[in-house]
């Protein structure tokens, strides 16, 4: 009787193999239902695998799955899909199921993020606990490495990966990445998994002994301390040494939450360049040495650390600089996030801040030692470290590298929103907030501990912020929004000053950091005084401020100061950029605002200016109107902001502005961008290329070639334009020569030819290109021209002269006569007057 229970998998996956491609999704999503329910878990084994592969698509890409990211609201699948895949549907029943008996599935460590994989092949065990006891060896070597994960996990790591798996939208798709399928389920994984209010829900399936099997990342008697870069062992442990992870009876009820974040970070956020690859292998070992040298001073009033819990002898050690050579291959390929990556991870940012934020106030003043594991629960405790262990690190690398690589555009906008929603995790408190009160907003003091120990996410980030901007078009209303939402941040009450005193205790001379530790750490017994704390405490902040940026940026980092001389320069250079920009975008509103009243009807009849050379203007479609006085309303404001942070005065700012504008109205909009000469003319510099983003200056853009060939105006008849040009070039080739006869006397039928036959006027003096100036010689040949008998405002003044003369009943041939009679003495008058009329 095993025999037909062996061969029924087989027999279900070859029939859901089938009705995969047969089936609509309903039918597909009930008989799975009935499947799951029905079937035990070792004949369900076998197809999850499968059913994973077909619901988030292979990691290669080559099978694309559902396409969660592609499915919307207004798909009849959408529905279908969320009921499936929620939290306590049917697919996790399944993997609940399957997590009772303790199957593993395979993942090949090729699809990992590129660090954590080179890590790996090069022998070294990564930091994050995730990976700690689940690589498998295969007989072939470190190059065919695989993972074994559980159920929950695979579902994850396949979720997850299903984000950064390249898709190829379809033609004319113009879904919003918000309200994609894969969106909302990320929201209500982390709201399931990770609450604000309540505990997570238990497991609907139990093994024998009452629970669910919780492979816990974390080892028993290690705190969360261990996850993140403040951990006492920060020295690399050799992959053939992995610690056991045995299941920690109190880490039962919230390994799944630390699971799926685990999850989330390193498929997400651990991707960075080989530069900063090869720039924290270093900086790791110093910081260890650093932090254990500290430590030594501070021993007497440490807890004592159990067996196993990082200290320099527990693992085999493997130094940078004694590893086997590096397989930098691995880190070449760059890395580029899409905008509904970066707009997943800022969804997981604000949750996490709401997340840690509902920690009740009595747990989060509450020690974090051993000796408050008693009465803390491990949820309480996980909301009090998740931001700074879980993500500061990955997200802080994360997002440098989105500022460097990210194109100059308006989709910036969800990088810069991710990142201001990260440093002002007082606005997921979950009070409500007065709008009124918004522009007025305080940060409050609890908020200064953040701040200190995410100081590179306030300092660095902004420089590099600010060197993205001055090479940005401002003139644009989106650039020049999301200057003025930086410098609304920054400009909150108390946050400059949270800043700046974290710069202080950063820059605090190491000496005096080791002659306060000695007295600070004395106890009472070995004669020191309880009034000491003070100090002890002032050193705890100093060392995590320093370890904080040791551990981001290394031990031997240049340190570059928000409020410092160099970057108070750089803010200078910013704030003129922004007023040029503000009088660029005031001037090419009131330029608009003439040409939309020189186009009006009259300028039909020759009363208004028509731009016959499509000489540039420096406004875009979108930069007019509404979208200039959205502009200049930004940018004001961001000036104001930017003057409140820096505290700059006002009266120099003044003079800096009125100077700049003053200068510009001398002429600085007529000069050329900044150039230099070069063998075949003109070559624009770096600050020329600037100038012309930001629209502060300009070519005068003319047509130098023969005018006849110009492209066909949208004013022009395309029919007429043709048959006209072919009338005057048989007139042209005929009679040249008698034209240029003619044109070539100097006496007053010298004048009056050149007149009415084109001819470029020599009066205009430009300069030309080399080509240019060989092609020129053969356009300034006297020539009869008609093109202007095509344009539709010459018609309709012809065809209203006709009307008139049939009303003063003329006929047409007198009509005509009448109009040629007029245009003779028309040039006639040029002809005798023109010389007089230059001089006026």
């Amino acid at each position: 009787m095993a025999a037909p229970t062996l061969q029924q998998p087989s027999f279900l996956l070859a029939n859901l193999k089938t009705d995969s491609t047969t089936k609509p999704l309903l039918q597909r999503c009930q008989d799975l239902v009935k499947i799951i329910e029905d079937y035990p878990a070792k004949e369900l084994h076998l197809i999850f695998p499968w059913l994973v592969e077909c619901v988030f698509g292979s990691l290669d890409g080559i099978i694309t799955g559902w396409n969660l990211r592609l499915l919307h609201s207004r798909s009849h699948e959408y529905n279908i899909v969320l009921e499936f895949l929620n939290p306590s549907g049917p697919m996790m029943k399944l993997v609940y199921k399957l997590q009772a008996e303790e199957y593993k599935y395979e993942i090949p460590v090729n699809y990992l993020p590129g660090p954590v994989k080179a890590c790996i092949q090069e022998g070294v065990l990564p930091d994050c606990p995730l990976f700690h006891n689940k690589l498998q060896f295969p007989l072939s070597g470190l190059l065919s490495l695989n993972l074994a994960l559980n159920p929950f996990e695979f579902f994850m790591f396949n979720f997850a990966y299903c984000l950064i798996t390249p898709k190829i939208y379809p033609q004319g798709y113009h879904g919003s990445s918000t309200d994609s399928a894969y969106f909302l389920l990320v929201d209500t994984y982390l709201k399931y998994f990770l609450p604000s209010e309540g505990n997570v829900p238990p497991s609907p399936f139990s093994d024998s002994r009452g629970s669910v099997t919780a492979p816990s990342p974390r080892s028993s008697g290690v705190s969360f301390a261990g996850y993140g870069v403040h951990s006492p062992s920060l020295l690399k442990h050799h992959i053939f040494h992995q610690p056991s992870v045995n299941a920690d009876p109190s880490a039962q009820e919230i390994w799944r939450s630390e699971t799926l974040l685990q999850m989330f970070v390193e498929i997400w956020l651990h991707h960075y360049s080989l530069e900063m690859y090869q720039k924290l292998q270093s900086p790791q070992v110093k910081l260890a040495l650093l932090q254990y040298r500290l430590s030594m001073s501070s021993m007497p009033c440490q807890p004592h650390a159990p067996p196993g819990s990082g200290t320099l002898h527990t693992y085999q050690v493997l130094l940078p600089f004694h590893s086997p050579p590096p397989l930098w291959g691995l880190l070449e390929e760059p890395f580029s996030p899409t905008e509904e990556h970066v707009l997943v991870v800022r969804l997981l940012v604000k949750h996490l801040h709401a997340f840690s934020n509902s920690l009740k106030p009595e747990q989060l003043s509450s020690s974090p030692s051993a000796h408050s594991h008693t009465h803390t629960s491990p949820l309480e405790e996980f909301k009090r470290v998740v931001v700074q262990r879980f993500v500061q690190q990955k997200l802080y690398l994360f997002l440098q590298h989105c500022f460097g690589h990210w194109p100059l555009d308006a989709s910036f906008r969800a990088v810069l929103e991710t990142w201001l929603s990260y440093i002002q995790p007082w606005r997921y408190t979950g009070e409500k907030m007065n709008p009124q009160a918004d522009q007025s907003r305080t940060v409050p003091d609890k908020w200064e501990s953040f701040v200190q120990e995410n100081l590179l996410m306030y300092t660095k980030l902004f420089q590099v912020f600010l060197n993205r901007t001055v090479r940005t078009d401002l003139v644009n209303a989106k650039n020049a929004l999301m200057v003025f939402r930086v410098a609304k941040v920054f400009a909150q009450a108390n946050l400059s000053e949270m800043i700046q005193k974290g710069e202080q205790l950063f820059l605090e001379p190491e000496h005096v950091l080791h002659h306060r530790q000695p007295r600070g750490y004395l106890t009472p017994s070995q004669g020191g005084s309880f009034l000491s704390s003070r100090q002890r405490v002032m050193t705890d902040v100093v060392f995590r401020v320093k370890s904080h940026v040791y551990a981001l940026e290394g031990q031997d980092c240049q340190y570059k100061q928000m409020f410092g001389t160099e970057l108070r320069g750089a803010v200078m250079k910013l704030i003129q950029i922004i007023a040029q920009a503000r009088q660029t975008a005031k001037r090419i509103s009131d330029h608009s605002s003439e040409m939309a009243a020189n186009n009006s009807f009259l300028s039909w009849f020759g009363m208004g200016p028509a731009d016959h050379n499509n000489t540039f203007t420096g406004a875009e479609p979108e930069e007019s109107g509404e979208c200039l006085k959205k502009t200049h309303e930004f940018l004001e404001r961001a000036l104001e902001n930017l003057c409140q942070i820096f505290k700059l005065n006002q009266g120099q700012l003044s003079q800096l502005i009125s100077n700049l504008s003053s200068s510009q109205d001398d002429g600085n909009s007529k000069q050329l961008p900044d150039c230099i000469q070069g063998e075949n003319g003109l070559i624009l510099t770096d600050l020329g290329r600037r100038q012309i983003i930001s629209g502060l200056r300009r070519f005068d853009l003319h047509y130098q070639g023969d005018p006849e060939l110009q492209p066909i105006r949208s004013y022009e008849n395309a029919l007429l334009v043709r048959l006209f040009y072919k009338i005057s070039s048989l007139v042209n080739e005929r009679f040249g020569g008698h034209m240029n006869a003619l044109c070539s006397r100097p006496d007053f039928l010298g004048r009056l030819g050149r007149h009415y036959l084109a001819e470029q006027d020599s009066s205009v003096n430009l300069k030309h290109s080399p080509i240019s100036r060989r092609t020129l010689e053969r356009n300034t040949q006297p020539r009869l021209s008609l093109r202007s008998l095509a344009s539709y405002r010459t018609i309709l003044l012809l065809l209203l002269f006709y009307v008139i003369g049939a009303l003063l009943s003329f006929g047409p041939i007198s009509s005509t006569l009448i109009i040629l009679t007029g245009g003779f003495l028309y040039g006639l008058f040029m002809t005798l007057f023109r010389d007089k009329l230059k001089t006026h």
